[in-house]
C-alpha cells in the first residue's frame, strides 16, 4: 500500500513538472520580435542588431529587430508592456522609457517596473555633448558663456521628448543656472543631420552612434559624461574635470520582456544573453561602440532594482528642471 501512494504522489508530481518542462523544450517555436524603442542608427537599435543574430544561432529561432520609436521610447515600451506574456516579444530596455519617462509623463501608460519581466542589464553608454566642427564653441566653457550670455536662445538637440539626452541638457541648464531651448527629435541621426545643418548648435547623444562620427572628425566632443577620460578617446574632456560632477551619467539597455513570463522562458533568455555578451567578437564590437559592460552580471531582481533606483535620480531631475509632458 505504501509503495503504491508513493508511486501515485511521484507519478501527480512528475505530471505536475510536465507543462513547465515541456513549454521550455518548445519555446522558441517560432520568431521572437525585439523592440527597439528609438529609430534605426540609435542606442537601441545598435544594440538590438548587434545581438538579434546571435540570439538567432543560440536559440533556433529567428529573433527580429522591430522599431517603435516615438515619445521618448515611451510607445515600444508600452507596447511590450501589454504583450502576451510568452517569450515572442521583448524589449531592448533602456534608460529613457524605462527610467526618465515615469518622472516626466504623469499619465505613463505603463509602471517600468511592475509592468515587465526585467531579466539582465547589457551595458550603459556614457552620454557626449557636442557641437559641430566649425562651431565657434571651442571649449564647454565657451558654450556655458554663450547661454549665460543669452539666456533661452542656445539651442540643444535631443533624441526625443522624455529622453535622457533631454533630461541632460535640461539638468546641464540647471547647473550653469541658464535655461537652453530644448528642440526634440525622432531619434538621433535626424538631430545630428540639423545639427551639421547649422539649424541647431548642439546636442547630447549617447557615444555609441557617434563613435564613426568622431574619428572621422565630423563632430566636436566638448564634454562626455564619464567620472573619469575614457582609453578610446583620451583628449574628450569629462564634464568632472570642468567643474560639472553631477553630469557623470550614462545611457543602459537591457532586455526585458511583458509581466508574468514564465521563469523557465526568463531563465532560458538570461542564459543566452549571458553567453552572447561573452562572445569575443561581439565583445569587440561593443569595445568599438564604447558600450561598457556591468562588472558582473546584473541577475533580473538587481536589474529591476538598479531601474527602480535611476527612476529615482532622473523624477528628482526633471521636478527640479520643472519638465512635464501631458
Amino acid at each position: 500500500m505504501k509503495t503504491t501512494r508513493r508511486m501515485l504522489i511521484a507519478t501527480a508530481a512528475a505530471t505536475l513538472a510536465l507543462p513547465a518542462a515541456a513549454r521550455a523544450n518548445a519555446w522558441p517555436s517560432k520568431p521572437i520580435r525585439l523592440i527597439a524603442t528609438f529609430p534605426p542608427g540609435g542606442l537601441a537599435d545598435t544594440i538590438c542588431r548587434v545581438m538579434a543574430p546571435k540570439y538567432s544561432e543560440l536559440l533556433g529561432q529567428q529573433v527580429l529587430v522591430d522599431n517603435r520609436p516615438g515619445a521618448g521610447g515611451t510607445l515600444g515600451a508600452d507596447l511590450v508592456a501589454k504583450a502576451p506574456p510568452d517569450g515572442y516579444t521583448l524589449v531592448m530596455s533602456h534608460a529613457s522609457p524605462h527610467g526618465v519617462a515615469p518622472g516626466i509623463y504623469p499619465k505613463l501608460p505603463y509602471d517600468p517596473i511592475a509592468d515587465f519581466s526585467h531579466l539582465t542589464l547589457i551595458g550603459d553608454a556614457p552620454n557626449i555633448f557636442m557641437v559641430p566642427p566649425e562651431s565657434p564653441f571651442k571649449t564647454l566653457a565657451d558654450f556655458v558663456a554663450a547661454v549665460k550670455a543669452k539666456p533661452g536662445e542656445i539651442a540643444f538637440g535631443s533624441s526625443g521628448v522624455g529622453s535622457t539626452t533631454h533630461l541632460m541638457g535640461e539638468n546641464f541648464g540647471q547647473l550653469i543656472g541658464a535655461k537652453l531651448k530644448h528642440v526634440p527629435y525622432r531619434g538621433s541621426a535626424p538631430s545630428l543631420a540639423d545639427m551639421w545643418a547649422g539649424v541647431i548648435p548642439s546636442m547630447f547623444d549617447p557615444i555609441t552612434t557617434n563613435v564613426g562620427h568622431m574619428r572621422a572628425g565630423k563632430i566636436k566632443v566638448l564634454a562626455i559624461s564619464t567620472a573619469k577620460r575614457i582609453a578610446p578617446f583620451p583628449d574628450v574632456p569629462t564634464f568632472a574635470e570642468q567643474g560639472f560632477a553631477k553630469m557623470t551619467t550614462s545611457t543602459w539597455v537591457g532586455l526585458s520582456g511583458p509581466k508574468g513570463m514564465p521563469a523557465d522562458i526568463q531563465a532560458k533568455l538570461y542564459e543566452a544573453t549571458m553567453k552572447v555578451v561573452a562572445m569575443p567578437d561581439v565583445r569587440a564590437r561593443f569595445d568599438e561602440l564604447a558600450l561598457f559592460l556591468p562588472e558582473k552580471p546584473m541577475a533580473p531582481k538587481e536589474f529591476s532594482a538598479f531601474i527602480a533606483e535611476f527612476v529615482g535620480i532622473w523624477t528628482k531631475v526633471s521636478k527640479a528642471a520643472n519638465v512635464q509632458v501631458e
